[in-house]
């Protein structure tokens, strides 16, 4: 027999759990999603501590679901009105953040939504995302950013 077919039969025939003994843990691991769920039908993520080089903020986050980019913006700081170059439309409208600076950085997409906070630190790239739902379009849209003049951010919206 090779060291594979062995190895096979091991996998095959190893840990069986039993759902007759709940005290015996689960030999499937356990995913937890990356969103949570907040309030009034958003979702919500963060990124703490990204590695380097996975986060920057000299460039315009990638959308996370492949829509359509309604805003993008790269390397600002400070506070910022930035109006939407499109409109927006029924369905879900994302937003994603990458900061880096110690400060909080404040995101509102009017009049829509979503509105957060967030927490950036001095010494890495941190990221967030939200997202809503929108039941209705709206002709025109702004989103606004305030944060500290030594947080250094980029954004993206997208639908």
């Amino acid at each position: 027999m090779t060291a594979v077919t062995v190895l096979a039969l091991l996998g095959a025939g190893g840990c069986t759990g039993s759902d007759d003994d709940p005290s015996e843990p689960s030999s499937t691991p356990v995913t937890m999603p990356a969103t949570r769920p907040s309030a009034a039908g958003t979702t919500a993520g963060t990124t703490a501590g990204t590695a380097a080089g996975t986060g920057t903020v000299s460039e315009a986050p990638p959308p996370l679901r492949g829509g359509e980019i309604l805003l993008g913006a790269k390397s600002r700081r400070g506070n910022a009105t930035l109006p939407l170059a499109k409109k927006i439309g029924d369905g879900r409208l994302g937003v994603q953040v990458n900061c880096r600076g110690k400060g909080t950085l404040s995101v509102s997409v009017e009049p829509v939504g979503p509105s957060f906070s967030f927490e950036c630190v001095a010494q890495d790239v941190r990221g967030t995302h939200n997202e809503i739902d929108l039941k209705r379009p709206t002709a025109e849209g702004t989103v606004r950013v305030t944060a500290p003049s030594a947080v250094t951010w980029a954004l993206t919206v997208e639908q």
